[in-house]
Formats: structure tokens, sequence, C-alpha cells
């Protein structure tokens, strides 16, 4: 059974989205979509584990905008639903996101968002608390575990009561984090809706939306009135000359942050679980003693600026302190907290707890051993030196991004998912250099097919490397279109789309697949590549399809090992190549770590003197 189908009152230890899920269930969730990404994913993931025992639909949407879309047609048909993202993701769905607070909903629905200070996984680290403010959407950050469970089934109601969607904002500290949580009772889910048709209602055209916003501004001041009673909102202290106003994960920081500094009864701490609007009048009354205030939030300044506002319009006497001592950029960490309360209170700030992220000696992340893409880039380099073009590296979101760093070096930029070939297609027209966009499969299917059109129909002689592993691999092996796992919990088979396919039918006329493993014959394939979007200046598409080897593992098989008498020290298998299987002995000949080898042998084709070979029934072939 799994933990999250566990009776009312045991207790669990679970990660932060695991929480999240268990929270939706007990909320009657009926529909949930989401498109991978890292810190977000397990939320599905673990829905669908349980989807089939509870009659509730789970998918894997090829990408964010679509699963909000999907989920929030089921909330305006009267299932609750969920629809949860990284915080990049939700740029790709703020279309609907904005105009969705216009429409707004029938049953409960919540938009989770999982933000990524210190960008870890990300190629930045936005904070979406500002989407709640432009787009009239309540933003609500749970402070630890228990509470991602609690707030998520409480806001599903909160939701339905304004039939208004809210966005749950997590963090990776949280999403991430591991915690004891109490259960509450499931709820049984209704997965069958029924819409009624209301055009002035659901239909966005200007004639409605005029007046859909004038509702929405209305709304707007009833939802901060009603969080002022909002049982997740808590003081203590109010009377206190010196406040605390925290939100989210910056509550756990700063309630250990005083009671380091012994100041946990001096001072006047507010938790917000509602960031975002922060509630006017209960703010007011939490705060009105204060002279100094200290705003903990993990991001940007979002509660601060609301906080500003309300005591100037108020002509509130008090000096907020912020973003000037904490920082705008990273993670919160404990000492960096106790310091800015200390300053506050006049206090020496002793802390040994020093940084939470552990200095170790910087390494360049890697590609596995036996990774596709390794053999891939190799070829690559070779075929591009061969044919003596100069070349620009439009690259894209994947694992395949660790091809930036040496020895490959073969992303010169990377903007967005998808944004490969979109880029390609402007660099085609205005650059002498041959441009090469590099993509995975499932950031096609994501957000590559458009911009794929978009260079047939402009004629953009672009040559683009599909790299099919066959899952969604950097976030955990989530399927896709083109892979052979269903996408959700309904079908048991999957119904799969090829990439050929897909490329041939929107009007390539060059089309390739290659296996990556065959070094000899990826060089050939891209060096009649470049031939063809050197003469015919038209897009042209190398499909290199290869599982991913921690997907798929190689079945049991001889690994290679080094001849030391032929090694000649050339370097090309543990410079060029860069197996991290492969190292170099103090003599620089190399050798072949069998911890760390996955046997797929590439490297006995691109030694040039052949003194990496294949053991064979005891005997060297």
């Amino acid at each position: 059974m799994s933990k999250l189908l566990l009776p009312e009152k045991s207790r669990v230890l679970l990660l932060g989205n695991e929480a999240i899920a268990r929270g939706a269930l007990e909320a009657g969730v009926g529909f949930a979509s989401a498109y991978p990404g890292t810190p977000s994913s397990e939320i599905i993931e673990e829905l669908m584990k349980v989807a089939a025992k509870l009659g509730i639909y789970v998918e894997w949407s090829v990408n964010e905008k679509v699963a909000f879309e999907a989920a929030y047609a089921a909330a305006i048909c009267g299932v609750r639903s969920l629809v949860a993202m990284k915080h990049v993701g939700l740029n790709v769905a703020s279309d609907p996101l904005m105009t969705s607070a216009y429409l707004g909903t029938k049953a409960g629905f919540i938009i989770v968002s999982a933000d990524d200070p210190n960008m870890y996984s990300s190629q930045n680290e936005q904070d979406n608390r500002w989407y709640g403010l432009h787009a009239y959407i309540p933003v609500f950050e749970p402070s630890n575990v228990q509470e991602a469970k609690d707030m998520t089934k409480i806001i599903f109601d909160f939701s339905e009561k304004f039939e208004h969607p809210v966005i749950l904002r997590s963090v990776t500290r949280l999403s991430h984090a591991s915690g004891v949580v109490i259960y509450g009772k499931l709820r049984k889910p209704n997965n069958k809706g029924v819409f009624v048709r209301n055009p002035s209602r659901w239909v966005a055209i200007p004639e409605y939306s005029r007046e859909l916003k004038k509702l929405l501004v209305r709304k707007w001041d009833r939802i901060v009135d009603e969080l002022s009673s909002f049982n997740l909102n808590k003081s203590w202290n109010e009377r206190s000359e010196i406040a605390v106003v925290a939100s989210g994960i910056g509550f756990s920081y700063a309630i250990e942050a005083l009671e380091i500094l012994k100041a946990r009864e001096k001072v006047a701490l507010v938790k917000l679980a509602s960031s975002v609007p922060i509630p006017r009048k209960w703010i007011l009354n939490k705060v009105s003693n204060a002279r100094k205030i200290l705003v903990v939030e993990e991001g940007d300044g979002v509660v601060e600026f609301q906080l500003k506002n309300i005591l100037q319009d108020e002509k509130v006497e008090a000096r907020v302190y912020g973003k000037n001592l904490l920082p705008r950029y990273g993670e919160l960490q404990l000492s960096i907290v106790v310091k800015a309360l200390a300053k506050i209170l006049n206090k020496e700030a002793h802390i040994v707890h020093g940084n939470l992220v552990p200095q170790v000696p910087r390494r360049n992340p890697t590609l596995c051993p036996g990774c596709p893409y390794r053999p891939l880039y190799y070829a690559l380099k070779i075929a591009i030196r061969k044919s003596k073009v100069k070349v620009v590296y439009s690259g894209d979101i994947g694992c395949y991004t660790l091809g930036v760093y040496e020895p490959f070096k073969v992303h010169d930029i990377v903007l967005d998912m998808g944004s490969s070939i979109g880029l390609a297609n402007g660099f085609a027209h205005v650059l002498e250099e041959k441009v090469i966009a590099i993509i995975g499969d499932s950031t096609f299917y994501h957000a590559g097919i458009p911009a794929l059109i978009n260079a047939v129909c402009n004629r953009a002689p672009i040559l683009t490397i599909i790299l099919d592993n066959e899952t969604t691999a950097m976030t955990g092996f989530q399927p896709h279109p083109g892979s052979d796992k269903p996408m959700s919990s309904k079908h048991a088979y999957p119904r799969k789309v090829p990439l050929e396919n897909v490329v041939k039918g929107i009007g390539v006329d060059y089309v390739y697949i290659v296996d990556p493993y065959d070094v000899g014959e990826t060089v050939r394939i891209i060096e009649e590549a470049l031939k063809i979007i050197s003469k015919r200046k038209e897009p042209v598409v190398i499909i290199a399809r290869r599982p991913c080897i921690l997907y798929k593992p190689i079945a049991a098989r001889t690994k290679p090992a080094v001849l030391d008498v032929k090694c000649n020290r050339c370097g090309i298998c543990y410079n060029m190549f860069a197996c991290p299987a492969i190292t170099k002995l103090p003599s620089s000949k190399a050798r072949i770590r069998e911890d760390l080898c996955v046997g797929c042998n590439v490297c006995v084709d691109i030694c040039p003197l052949n003194a990496i070979i294949t053991p064979l029934e005891g005997k060297w072939q």
C-alpha cells in the first residue's frame, strides 16, 4: 500500500511534495496534472501511484500550459483539481493563469509553484509570488512539511468558497525536506463534473472581460478581508516595539533565530501563511506598536513591498527592514537571519551554525558513464572539425546542457525550454556561421515543435539535433509522448507519437536517425547534414536515438580494458571523450574503472590504437 493511503491519525515521514499530495487527497482532489520539473515532480508521481485505487485522474501533460488548461477545465466543471510545476513552468502557463482570475472557477483549483532559490536545477530563481499580485490570485506559503499537507487541504476550501484559483508556493528546501506528518481523513473524490454554459462567465472577449475585471477587483477586496480570519495566519507578543513578520520557510528560520538570540518573548512574531495578499486590517493590528519590523521571506521582498505600502497608507511610523539586511539572491540561511535580527535588537550574534550549505570543492557536473549524449557530442566535434566550418551551438534545458562544460563546449546559449530552435531561427538569418540547435526529446514535445515549424516555413538553414533517450531523464524518468510509459492514470499502455512522424509531418525533408553509440556513422550523418544546410538553405533534423543509460541499463556484458603496452598516452579517451569511468594513471596511460563502467564499449571504437579491447571467453578480441 502507498504511504499516502494510510488511515487518519497515522504519523508518516514525508517529503514536502508528498505532503502536498496527501493534502490534496484529504481535500478530495479528482483531477491532477503537471509537466515534470525539479523541485515539483514528486507531487504528481505520488498521486499517479494511488490514482487507480482512489478513482482519480492524473496525467503528465505535454507542457505546463496544457497541464494548467486541462486541470482548470476540470475545476470549472466542479471537480477539485490541482496543477503542479516548477517556477519557470508558470511562465509557460502564464497566459491561461492571468485570465483564469477573471473567469474564476467552480470547484477548488490549486496551482502549485515549486520555486528554486539558489537555482539548484533551474536557469533562474524567479519568485512566483509576483504572479499572484499581477494576476489577482492569492498565494499561500507553508512553513514546514506538516503545514504543506494541512494548507493544501484548507486552501481547496478557500478556492471553492470564492470560486477563484489559488497558488500554493513551495521552495526547494520545503519540497525536498522531510518531516513527520499526522494524517487527516481522506475525502472521497468527485471525478465527474458538469459544464454549465454561460458565455458571459466563461468567454473572455472584451465585452464580457470588462465586466469580469470589475467583479475581480471587488472579489479581491473580499479575499483580503477574509484572510484576516485565516487560521494559518498567526501572531505572538503583538505589543512589542520590535516585530518580525515572516512567510513560508522564512518563518522556520525566524523562529529558530529568535530562540538562538533568546528573544522569543521580547519580539512580536507574525506568521503569514497568505503572502499575497497580506491581510490589511489584521497585519495593522499585529504590528501597531512596533517601531522596527524585520520581514523574513525566501526570495524577493514581496511581503515587504505590500507591508510598506499598507503602513504608508495608514501613516504608521515604523522602520521596515527586509532585503536591505537579507539577501535578494540565493537561499535564506539561519546565520544570515540571526545576523539581521541581532542588528535590529542591538545584540551580538554568536552563532556556530554557519552556512547551511556545506562548502565543498567545486566540481563541474558530468554526463553519466554510458550516457548517449557523450558519443553524440564527441562525434559532433569531430564532424565540425572535418567539415572545417564555424558553428554557433544553440542549447536547451535538460541533462544534455552539461555539454556546456569541457571538453565538448557545445552550448553557446541556453535561454528556456524549446529556445534552442527558436533562437536558431534568428541566428540562421543573421550569422555567417552554421547554426546547430541541440534539444532533448521531452523538451521538443514541450516547446520545440512550433519553432521547428517556423524554421520550415521561413527556410531557416539550421541543423537540429534531437536527443531521443526515451524519457524525461533530468527530472526522474517521467514519460513524454514519445516514451514507452503511459502519461496518465487512465490508460495502461502508451500511445506513442514518434519524433520522426512529427518532424516529417511539419515538412522537414531531410530527417536522419542515428545511434550515437555508432560514432563513425554519426560523424558521417552530421557531415552530410552540414552540407545540406549549406547548399539547400533549409532545416535538417537528426534524431540521435539511444535510451538513457539509467532508464534502461545495458544488459550484463563484458567490460572493456586497456592494453597497457598499446596505450601511448594520447588522452583521447579521458580528455576528448571524457568518460568518468576512464581515468589517467600517474604514467598518463588510461585505466578503466570497472565500478563505474557500464559496458557501452564506445571507448573501444574511439581508441585510434586499438588499445582498448573487450575480453571474450577468456581471450582478447
